[in-house]
């Protein structure tokens, strides 16, 4: 493979936070910036907004257009009063578009049947709305889920799993398409690219599933590709990481030849789970004892995707407090700052802000003032340029103020981010 290295809920909750912000989102931002003593340092602050069975919006399948469209506007206004400058829009969650595609249907999440047309464009609105808020809006993809169950007789007739059963392997409960099928990979770049091609959108995001997260008991059964594509490789789990590096590199590719023809920035970023390798399992792993590697258990090598600059921006998941014993915050933030420190790659961290006040969680998260901890930890790394909070319906409730002191402690007017 030839290197290109790249440098580059409630609604009700929702519209109270939306009261406290006016109109003229984008001349107030620029003024709130210099009011506070000239141009802040770049910070990238976003949010991730979930569709995928309804997790943050629409609050449930079937609103009409204009209520759908209504709490989609209170999410960004949500990230207007939190002071944050990106949202981290799901809209290919399962194998489907929450815009017109090309490729493949509409989501089921819509108007609870695949394929249904909602009667309005969600990506072109979020689009357009976000940058009238001063917001970058940034097209969060997965690449391989097609479902969350096993039954392809529930996918619309015409979807390409269905007129393709030959690409798909069901697993844990869920259908995936197969990543070692050349077929497949080219075809879901397609299906993700569209929405890059017609939309202002400000990056392509990807989230943490490439090869599905291992399941007890069961195999991914992907022999037949492997014995017809694996040839030249040491092992299966060499061959799967060769399958997603290629993935990577070649919408990175992609992505920038769209970028060239069409005199546009869209960037490429990933969020992927924190832990790369443990310490145990390589002495360039972080010093964790994580129950799952993405090396080895997800075949995604996402150490090497920032040392070879095949990215702009990389997410880990640092979904863990301060002092957490397997997976602690305070030692993965350095592991991360390390391995980006001379690449160009901007690293943010992703933030559980879900765990925040949430009674099944460790001390810790009971604590209002663990996130902003977190933020004054990240200070001493430089390379550490941003943070990102799973999700919309977490900054918007807020259910014990861990992100109003965010807020409070570490976001006194709003900065644009790093670009």
């Amino acid at each position: 493979m030839g290197q290109i290295t790249r440098r580059g809920l409630t609604a009700a909750a929702a519209g109270a936070l939306a009261s406290a912000v006016t109109v003229g989102r984008a001349a107030a931002y620029g003024r709130e910036e210099r009011g506070s003593g000239g141009p802040r340092e770049p910070q990238f602050r976003g949010m991730w907004l979930a569709t995928v069975a309804n997790r943050d919006w629409p609050s449930k399948p079937g609103l009409t257009a204009a209520e759908q469209r209504a709490e989609l506007l209170a999410f960004l206004d949500t990230a207007v009063a939190r002071r944050l400058n990106a949202v981290v829009f799901q809209v290919r969650p399962t194998a489907d578009a929450l815009w017109p595609s090309r490729y493949e249907p509409w989501a089921e999440y819509l108007t609870g049947v695949q394929g249904r047309d909602p009667g309005w464009d969600p990506l072109g609105t979020a689009v357009r709305e976000a940058h009238r808020r001063g917001l970058e809006l940034h097209a969060w993809f997965n690449p391989y889920r097609v479902a969350n169950h096993t039954d392809p007789t529930r996918l619309t007739p015409t979807h390409p799993a269905r007129l393709h059963p030959e690409w798909v392997v069901p697993y844990g409960g869920k259908l995936y398409y197969n990543p070692g099928l050349p077929e497949v990979r080219r075809f879901v770049q397609d299906a993700m690219l569209d929405a890059v091609a017609r939309y202002d959108i400000d990056a392509v995001h990807w989230d943490d599933y490439f090869y599905p997260y291992p399941v007890a008991g069961q195999v991914f059964d992907d022999d037949a590709a492997y014995e017809r594509h694996g040839a030249g490789f040491p092992d299966r789990a060499a061959w799967r990481r060769d399958n997603i590096d290629r993935l990577v590199l070649e919408t990175a590719a992609r992505i920038e030849r769209l970028n060239r023809r069409q005199g546009r920035r869209v960037r490429f970023g990933i969020s992927p789970f924190a832990v790369w390798r443990n310490q145990a399992t390589d002495p360039l792993g972080s010093e964790t004892r994580a129950g799952v590697q993405t090396y080895d258990d997800l075949y995604a090598d996402t150490r090497k995707w920032v040392r070879e600059g095949w990215i702009d921006y990389i997410v880990p998941q640092v979904y863990w407090n301060i002092g957490f014993a397997a997976a602690d915050y305070a030692k993965l933030v350095p592991w991360w700052a390390d391995v980006v420190r001379g690449t160009g790659v901007n690293l943010y961290i992703g933030e559980a802000l879900y765990k925040a006040g949430d009674p099944a969680q460790p001390a810790p998260w009971q604590d209002p003032a663990e996130l902003s901890r977190h933020l004054t930890f990240d200070r001493d790394y430089p390379q550490v340029r941003g943070n990102v909070y799973f999700s919309a319906k977490e900054v918007a409730a807020d259910r014990n103020g861990a992100m109003a002191r965010v807020v409070a402690d570490h976001y006194p007017s709003r900065v644009r981010p790093p670009r």
